[in-house]
């Protein structure tokens, strides 16, 4: 009989329903959820693109999101912990963004913390395209990241993927979710939790 994961991340791209996800497979797990602290004062302006941002963004949320994990002790819960991020997607953004030099330090940062969590149980992958990604940003303006351009889009989905393709620190159950809408229709919530809930630890791909 498989074990139930005991820590599941969930990852993609913004604005694909990471939370959305979390959030109800914790419900139906009856787990913890620890979410991402993507919150910072100087997202907007990174964003917008002004400049001198990107270092102090991304060294807040490598903080951020290191202490938020390690407040979980989630190798000494009694409870499954449902993350909507995973911490080695903070490099993703960081390689993004991040000049030669900055880089160097932040790596310094990243491995040290890094060490110091556990690797997941199982890591859900929610995949899309830079067309889906678009018309979901579209629909909300008001965000930060409807200042987005499609370049850095599409850059961010290739460096998702070319991570993915290398990643062996746990299983990885990609869902593909160009034809679905987890954050409004209900009925696509209820297709990918199904397919999260099922065989854990194998990966799988969501017919489009």
């Amino acid at each position: 009989m498989t074990k139930a994961p005991h820590y599941i991340a969930i990852e993609g791209p913004m604005r694909v329903g990471k939370t959305v996800l979390a959030e109800a497979l914790a419900r139906r797990l009856q787990a913890r959820i620890v979410r991402d602290a993507a919150r910072a004062p100087e997202l907007d302006a990174y964003y917008k693109s002004r400049p001198c941002t990107e270092f102090r963004l991304q060294m807040r949320l490598l903080h951020e999101r290191f202490q938020a994990l390690r407040a979980a002790r989630i190798e000494r819960s009694h409870l499954p912990v449902i993350s909507d991020f995973l911490f080695e997607k903070d490099k993703i953004y960081a390689c993004l963004s991040l000049e030669d030099e900055e880089l160097e330090v932040y790596d310094s940062y990243y491995g040290h913390f890094k060490a110091q969590l556990p690797a997941p149980d199982l890591v859900v992958y929610i995949k899309t395209t830079s067309e889906a990604l678009r018309k979901r940003l579209a629909g909300h303006p008001a965000g930060p990241e409807g200042n987005v351009s499609t370049a850095y889009l599409e850059g961010t989905l290739r460096a998702f993927e070319h991570f993915f393709s290398q990643y062996e620190a746990a299983p990885v159950k990609v869902v593909r979710t160009s034809d679905l809408d987890v954050l409004s229709r209900p009925q696509d919530l209820e297709a990918v939790l199904e397919e999260v809930a099922r065989s854990p630890g194998t990966q799988f791909h969501l017919p489009l």
